[in-house]
């Protein structure tokens, strides 16, 4: 309950509340989170606990420059939840769903220069097919791309729903338009290349007995940190507690439909 522990994905601070209900005044929380608009709202929602927690507007793969910077060697455990925030799926201007016809935004960190309509205009079509393939394992990618080739520029979220719709079939429609949003979003932020970062060094910012967890949302996410853990614990490094995933029960997913597709995977620090 005195322990140091990270949030390395605070967002709206969903998990940083209950942490804070339950360490103690000696206890601290460090919450980082690269959405700035998240972290003036989470903030409102923390102080209620107390003042043992300090926000960050950083990624959590520079983890071990933000721990030197307030004098901390070790700490804890570490949380990161991979998983858009409410506020941000939510948002009717920064293009994460394909409910609102909003721009094409989709950062993270508004100080990005880098936005969705960037990528989707400015890359070649065998590199923008590249990405929808791999971040998106979408088996279209080829045909999706060239579609949206033939209507730029597309700066609106309803422009580039017209060309996934050309170029896919009705019945498998649904999922190839997240499949194609999901990729766009994971190459705009940079998601997988952070994560590998963070996965290459976390365990030296843990104590011995200090724990990662680590909740994913995408096959490509998840199978990062299962292969990281494993090579890890080969070494003798960390202890993986979790053989297979921890999945979310049918009646969390009834309440919360948001979390069917999660995974959440835990390792200890022992050496």
């Amino acid at each position: 309950k005195e322990g140091i522990y990270l949030d390395g994905t605070i967002g709206l601070g969903g998990h940083a509340s209950p942490i804070l209900s339950t360490i103690s005044g000696n206890g601290r929380l460090i919450g980082i989170d690269r959405d700035k608009e998240a972290l003036e709202i989470c903030k409102e929602r923390l102080v209620k606990h107390g003042t043992n927690f300090t926000l960050h507007h950083n990624s959590y793969h520079n983890i071990s420059k933000i721990l030197n910077s307030l004098d901390i060697a070790l700490i804890d455990g570490i949380l990161l939840d991979l998983g858009l925030s409410s506020l941000q799926l939510n948002s009717s201007d920064r293009g994460f769903n394909f409910v609102t016809n909003s721009k094409l935004d989709m950062r993270f960190d508004k100080s990005q220069e880098t936005t969705a309509k960037d990528l989707i205009n400015l890359l070649e079509v065998n590199k923008l097919a590249d990405i929808i393939y791999k971040y998106g394992e979408e088996r279209r990618s080829r045909v999706i791309a060239r579609n949206i080739e033939k209507v730029r520029p597309i700066t609106h979220v309803f422009e580039l729903l017209e060309a996934i719709e050309k170029s896919t079939p009705p019945k498998n429609r649904k999922k190839s338009i997240s499949r194609v949003f999901q990729a766009i979003r994971i190459a705009v932020n940079d998601e997988l290349g952070k994560l590998e970062s963070f996965l290459n060094s976390f365990h030296l910012n843990l104590k011995i007995g200090g724990r990662a967890a680590i909740i994913s949302f995408h096959s490509l996410e998840d199978r990062m940190v299962k292969h990281a853990f494993k090579k890890l614990e080969k070494e003798k490094i960390i202890k993986v507690l979790t053989k297979k995933p921890v999945t979310p029960s049918s009646s969390e997913v009834e309440y919360n439909i948001r979390s069917r597709s999660s995974k959440l995977r835990v390792a200890e620090r022992i050496l």
